[in-house]
Protein backbone atom coordinates (compact mmCIF):
# COMPACT_ATOMS: atom_id res chain seq x y z
CA UNK A 1 0.00 0.00 0.00
CA UNK A 2 0.90 3.17 -0.78
CA UNK A 3 2.62 5.93 1.68
CA UNK A 4 -0.59 8.21 1.71
CA UNK A 5 -3.03 5.34 1.56
CA UNK A 6 -1.33 3.57 4.79
CA UNK A 7 -1.79 7.21 6.60
CA UNK A 8 -5.06 7.22 5.74
CA UNK A 9 -6.23 3.82 6.71
CA UNK A 10 -3.90 3.38 9.46
CA UNK A 11 -5.73 6.37 11.52
CA UNK A 12 -9.11 5.25 10.35
CA UNK A 13 -7.81 2.22 12.65
CA UNK A 14 -6.97 4.69 15.80
CA UNK A 15 -10.32 5.27 16.41
CA UNK A 16 -10.82 2.05 17.76
CA UNK A 17 -8.18 3.48 20.54
CA UNK A 18 -5.58 2.07 22.15
CA UNK A 19 -2.81 3.66 24.54
CA UNK A 20 -0.84 6.67 23.09
CA UNK A 21 0.82 9.66 23.68
CA UNK A 22 4.23 10.24 26.41
CA UNK A 23 4.65 9.39 29.20
CA UNK A 24 3.01 11.81 31.76
CA UNK A 25 0.14 13.71 31.11
CA UNK A 26 2.33 17.07 31.00
CA UNK A 27 4.08 15.06 27.55
CA UNK A 28 3.42 15.50 24.33
CA UNK A 29 4.71 13.53 21.32
CA UNK A 30 3.91 14.58 17.59
CA UNK A 31 4.15 12.92 14.57
CA UNK A 32 5.03 15.14 11.43
CA UNK A 33 5.76 15.65 8.11
CA UNK A 34 5.94 19.40 8.33
CA UNK A 35 9.52 21.02 7.66
CA UNK A 36 11.67 20.70 10.45
CA UNK A 37 11.98 25.26 10.85
CA UNK A 38 8.58 25.19 10.82
CA UNK A 39 8.14 22.73 13.58
CA UNK A 40 10.86 24.27 15.55
CA UNK A 41 9.35 27.57 15.73
CA UNK A 42 6.01 26.44 16.74
CA UNK A 43 7.06 23.88 19.24
CA UNK A 44 9.11 26.37 20.74
CA UNK A 45 6.52 29.03 21.07
CA UNK A 46 4.21 26.37 22.43
CA UNK A 47 6.54 25.38 25.28
CA UNK A 48 7.78 28.70 25.91
CA UNK A 49 3.61 29.59 26.25
CA UNK A 50 3.18 26.22 28.53
CA UNK A 51 6.32 25.69 31.06
CA UNK A 52 6.60 21.95 31.96
CA UNK A 53 5.29 20.52 28.72
CA UNK A 54 7.76 18.35 26.77
CA UNK A 55 6.73 18.07 23.33
CA UNK A 56 8.36 15.46 21.48
CA UNK A 57 8.77 15.52 17.94
CA UNK A 58 9.07 12.65 15.15
CA UNK A 59 9.59 14.21 11.78
CA UNK A 60 9.94 12.52 8.56
CA UNK A 61 8.54 12.55 4.82
CA UNK A 62 5.49 11.34 4.53
CA UNK A 63 6.39 7.41 3.31
CA UNK A 64 8.42 7.44 6.95
CA UNK A 65 5.87 8.60 8.72
CA UNK A 66 2.80 6.44 7.49
CA UNK A 67 5.69 3.52 7.84
CA UNK A 68 5.90 4.14 12.15
CA UNK A 69 2.21 4.49 11.96
CA UNK A 70 1.71 1.21 10.40
CA UNK A 71 4.44 -0.44 12.82
CA UNK A 72 2.92 0.81 15.85
CA UNK A 73 -0.61 -0.50 14.63
CA UNK A 74 0.80 -3.72 14.09
CA UNK A 75 2.48 -3.65 17.55
CA UNK A 76 0.07 -3.04 19.97
CA UNK A 77 -0.71 1.00 19.85
CA UNK A 78 -0.37 4.64 18.08
CA UNK A 79 2.26 6.31 20.23
CA UNK A 80 1.41 10.04 18.80
CA UNK A 81 -0.87 12.05 20.82
CA UNK A 82 -0.79 14.54 17.89
CA UNK A 83 -0.59 14.24 13.79
CA UNK A 84 0.15 16.96 11.86
CA UNK A 85 -0.45 16.42 8.27
CA UNK A 86 -2.96 13.59 8.85
CA UNK A 87 -6.38 12.68 9.79
CA UNK A 88 -6.91 11.35 12.92
CA UNK A 89 -10.13 10.85 14.57
CA UNK A 90 -11.09 12.78 17.74
CA UNK A 91 -13.55 14.85 17.63
CA UNK A 92 -14.12 17.90 19.03
CA UNK A 93 -13.90 21.96 18.27
CA UNK A 94 -10.93 24.32 19.05
CA UNK A 95 -11.99 27.75 20.81
CA UNK A 96 -10.75 29.08 17.56
CA UNK A 97 -12.22 27.28 14.92
CA UNK A 98 -13.57 30.58 12.95
CA UNK A 99 -10.46 31.27 11.90
CA UNK A 100 -9.88 27.93 9.57
CA UNK A 101 -12.22 27.98 6.45
CA UNK A 102 -15.08 25.25 6.37
CA UNK A 103 -13.35 23.33 3.60
CA UNK A 104 -10.72 23.31 5.92
CA UNK A 105 -11.64 21.33 8.60
CA UNK A 106 -13.73 18.36 9.44
CA UNK A 107 -14.92 17.42 13.03
CA UNK A 108 -11.86 16.04 13.85
CA UNK A 109 -9.15 17.90 11.74
CA UNK A 110 -8.23 21.83 11.17
CA UNK A 111 -5.96 23.15 8.60
CA UNK A 112 -3.31 24.77 9.93
CA UNK A 113 -1.39 26.25 6.53
CA UNK A 114 -2.22 26.00 2.95
CA UNK A 115 0.52 24.20 0.25
CA UNK A 116 0.43 25.90 -3.05
CA UNK A 117 1.55 23.57 -6.22
CA UNK A 118 3.12 25.29 -9.10
CA UNK A 119 5.62 24.97 -11.81
CA UNK A 120 9.12 25.83 -11.67
CA UNK A 121 11.18 26.56 -14.27
CA UNK A 122 15.02 27.16 -15.62
CA UNK A 123 15.36 30.65 -15.73
CA UNK A 124 16.22 32.13 -18.94
CA UNK A 125 13.99 29.44 -20.86
CA UNK A 126 12.64 30.69 -25.06
CA UNK A 127 9.61 30.12 -23.95
CA UNK A 128 8.21 29.35 -19.94
CA UNK A 129 5.13 27.21 -19.01
CA UNK A 130 2.58 29.99 -17.54
CA UNK A 131 0.14 27.05 -17.20
CA UNK A 132 -0.30 23.33 -16.39
CA UNK A 133 -1.36 22.54 -20.20
CA UNK A 134 1.78 24.18 -21.45
CA UNK A 135 4.17 21.49 -19.34
CA UNK A 136 2.61 19.07 -21.89
CA UNK A 137 4.43 20.96 -24.80
CA UNK A 138 7.56 21.75 -23.31
CA UNK A 139 10.62 21.61 -25.05
CA UNK A 140 12.39 19.48 -23.07
CA UNK A 141 12.52 17.27 -20.01
CA UNK A 142 9.23 17.57 -17.66
CA UNK A 143 9.96 16.40 -14.08
CA UNK A 144 6.92 15.42 -11.22
CA UNK A 145 6.93 13.96 -8.08
CA UNK A 146 6.04 10.45 -6.75
CA UNK A 147 2.07 10.90 -5.39
CA UNK A 148 3.13 8.00 -3.85
CA UNK A 149 6.04 8.95 -1.42
CA UNK A 150 4.71 12.85 -1.15
CA UNK A 151 1.31 13.67 0.01
CA UNK A 152 1.44 16.92 -1.36
CA UNK A 153 1.79 14.90 -5.08
CA UNK A 154 -0.80 12.70 -4.12
CA UNK A 155 -2.59 16.32 -4.13
CA UNK A 156 -1.32 17.04 -7.54
CA UNK A 157 -2.64 13.51 -8.45
CA UNK A 158 -6.10 13.51 -6.67
CA UNK A 159 -6.43 17.24 -8.89
CA UNK A 160 -5.74 16.33 -12.21
CA UNK A 161 -7.14 12.86 -12.53
CA UNK A 162 -10.64 13.80 -11.11
CA UNK A 163 -10.94 17.29 -13.39
CA UNK A 164 -12.56 16.57 -16.17
CA UNK A 165 -10.71 18.87 -18.08
CA UNK A 166 -6.99 16.91 -17.58
CA UNK A 167 -8.40 13.45 -16.24
CA UNK A 168 -5.66 10.94 -16.23
CA UNK A 169 -4.88 11.57 -19.68
CA UNK A 170 -2.80 14.71 -18.69
CA UNK A 171 -0.36 12.36 -17.20
CA UNK A 172 -0.05 10.35 -20.28
CA UNK A 173 0.43 13.92 -22.21
CA UNK A 174 3.50 14.40 -20.07
CA UNK A 175 4.99 11.13 -20.69
CA UNK A 176 4.86 10.91 -24.01
CA UNK A 177 6.37 14.51 -24.10
CA UNK A 178 9.34 12.82 -21.75
CA UNK A 179 8.25 13.84 -18.94
CA UNK A 180 10.13 11.55 -15.59
CA UNK A 181 9.12 11.05 -11.97
CA UNK A 182 11.42 11.78 -9.16
CA UNK A 183 10.97 11.44 -5.77
CA UNK A 184 10.05 14.67 -4.00
CA UNK A 185 8.94 18.04 -4.54
CA UNK A 186 12.55 19.16 -3.87
CA UNK A 187 13.86 16.52 -6.16
CA UNK A 188 11.85 18.62 -8.81
CA UNK A 189 13.93 22.19 -7.78
CA UNK A 190 17.14 20.55 -7.28
CA UNK A 191 16.93 19.12 -10.76
CA UNK A 192 15.70 22.12 -12.90
CA UNK A 193 18.36 23.86 -11.23
CA UNK A 194 21.14 21.33 -11.77
CA UNK A 195 19.89 21.74 -15.71
CA UNK A 196 18.23 18.07 -16.06
CA UNK A 197 15.05 18.89 -16.37
CA UNK A 198 13.46 22.37 -17.77
CA UNK A 199 10.44 22.52 -16.08
CA UNK A 200 8.39 20.80 -13.10
CA UNK A 201 5.68 20.77 -10.75
CA UNK A 202 6.33 21.19 -7.33
CA UNK A 203 5.79 23.08 -4.07
CA UNK A 204 5.46 27.18 -3.88
CA UNK A 205 7.59 27.44 -0.78
CA UNK A 206 10.07 25.34 -2.22
CA UNK A 207 10.51 26.97 -5.14
CA UNK A 208 10.86 30.81 -3.88
CA UNK A 209 13.36 29.41 -1.28
CA UNK A 210 15.57 28.21 -4.37
CA UNK A 211 15.02 31.79 -6.19
CA UNK A 212 16.15 32.90 -2.93
CA UNK A 213 19.02 31.45 -2.71
CA UNK A 214 20.50 32.37 -5.64
CA UNK A 215 19.07 28.80 -7.74
CA UNK A 216 19.22 29.61 -11.73
CA UNK A 217 15.44 28.71 -11.57
CA UNK A 218 11.93 30.89 -11.97
CA UNK A 219 9.20 30.24 -10.05
CA UNK A 220 5.56 30.34 -12.34
CA UNK A 221 2.08 30.79 -10.59
CA UNK A 222 0.14 29.02 -13.07
CA UNK A 223 -2.33 31.58 -14.73
CA UNK A 224 -5.33 29.23 -13.98
CA UNK A 225 -4.19 28.78 -10.51
CA UNK A 226 -1.42 26.96 -8.15
CA UNK A 227 -3.40 23.21 -7.03
CA UNK A 228 -4.03 24.38 -3.35
CA UNK A 229 -4.34 21.72 -0.61
CA UNK A 230 -4.24 21.85 3.26
CA UNK A 231 -2.10 20.93 6.25
CA UNK A 232 -4.49 19.42 8.85
CA UNK A 233 -3.30 18.87 12.48
CA UNK A 234 -5.98 16.45 14.82
CA UNK A 235 -5.70 15.13 18.01
CA UNK A 236 -5.12 11.35 18.28
CA UNK A 237 -8.80 9.80 19.75
CA UNK A 238 -6.92 7.34 22.62
CA UNK A 239 -4.14 10.58 23.47
CA UNK A 240 -4.90 11.29 27.46
CA UNK A 241 -1.85 14.17 27.29
CA UNK A 242 -3.53 17.16 29.14
CA UNK A 243 -1.34 19.29 26.02
CA UNK A 244 -2.70 17.39 23.24
CA UNK A 245 -5.86 19.87 22.41
CA UNK A 246 -3.99 23.21 23.62
CA UNK A 247 -0.95 22.66 21.27
CA UNK A 248 -3.72 21.97 18.51
CA UNK A 249 -5.10 25.49 19.84
CA UNK A 250 -2.03 27.20 19.82
CA UNK A 251 -1.10 25.77 15.80
CA UNK A 252 -4.33 27.74 15.37
CA UNK A 253 -3.52 31.04 17.03
CA UNK A 254 -2.11 34.47 15.51
CA UNK A 255 1.20 33.44 17.57
CA UNK A 256 2.35 29.94 15.32
CA UNK A 257 0.40 31.18 12.54
CA UNK A 258 3.04 33.83 12.17
CA UNK A 259 5.81 31.68 12.79
CA UNK A 260 4.35 29.54 10.45
CA UNK A 261 4.01 32.08 7.35
CA UNK A 262 8.15 33.35 8.88
CA UNK A 263 9.30 29.61 7.58
CA UNK A 264 7.64 29.98 4.34
CA UNK A 265 4.05 28.79 4.88
CA UNK A 266 0.65 30.21 3.86
CA UNK A 267 -0.69 30.43 6.98
CA UNK A 268 -4.60 29.44 7.48
CA UNK A 269 -5.57 32.38 9.13
CA UNK A 270 -6.34 35.66 6.63
CA UNK A 271 -5.31 38.17 9.64
CA UNK A 272 -1.55 37.24 9.40
CA UNK A 273 -0.06 39.08 6.72
CA UNK A 274 0.82 37.05 3.72
CA UNK A 275 1.47 38.06 -0.17
CA UNK A 276 -1.33 37.73 -3.24
CA UNK A 277 0.31 35.44 -5.45
CA UNK A 278 -2.72 34.09 -8.18
CA UNK A 279 -5.58 32.04 -8.06
CA UNK A 280 -6.25 28.93 -6.31
CA UNK A 281 -7.63 25.60 -7.57
CA UNK A 282 -8.93 23.61 -4.64
CA UNK A 283 -8.49 19.02 -4.41
CA UNK A 284 -12.13 17.42 -3.83
CA UNK A 285 -10.28 15.49 -0.83
CA UNK A 286 -13.17 12.95 -0.32
CA UNK A 287 -12.93 11.96 -3.98
CA UNK A 288 -9.35 11.87 -3.89
CA UNK A 289 -9.45 9.05 -0.86
CA UNK A 290 -12.44 7.35 -1.66
CA UNK A 291 -10.46 6.37 -5.12
CA UNK A 292 -7.29 6.32 -3.62
CA UNK A 293 -6.16 3.12 -4.45
CA UNK A 294 -7.28 3.30 -8.17
CA UNK A 295 -5.65 6.42 -8.94
CA UNK A 296 -2.88 5.68 -7.68
CA UNK A 297 -2.68 2.59 -9.83
CA UNK A 298 -3.42 4.18 -12.86
CA UNK A 299 -0.87 6.71 -12.10
CA UNK A 300 1.72 3.96 -11.95
CA UNK A 301 0.07 2.24 -14.90
CA UNK A 302 1.94 5.45 -16.96
CA UNK A 303 4.86 6.32 -14.90
CA UNK A 304 5.78 2.81 -12.87
CA UNK A 305 6.25 2.03 -9.27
Amino acid sequence: MQAVAVLFVALLVTSCGTGAGGDSEDALRVYTSVTQATVDAVVAGFEAANPGVVVEVFRAPTGEVAARIAAELREGGLQADVLWLTDPLREWTPDNIDVVREDYRTDTFFGTRVLNLVIVAAAGLDSTPQDWDDLIDVDGVVAIPDPGFAGSAFGALGFFALNPDFGIDYYLSLRDNGAVQVRSPGDVVAGVAEGLYVAGITLDRTARAAVDDGSPVVMVWPESGAISMYSPIGVVDASESNAAEPFVEYVLGEEAQTAIASTGWQPIRTDVEWPEFGAQRVVDWDQAFERQDELLEEYHAVFGE
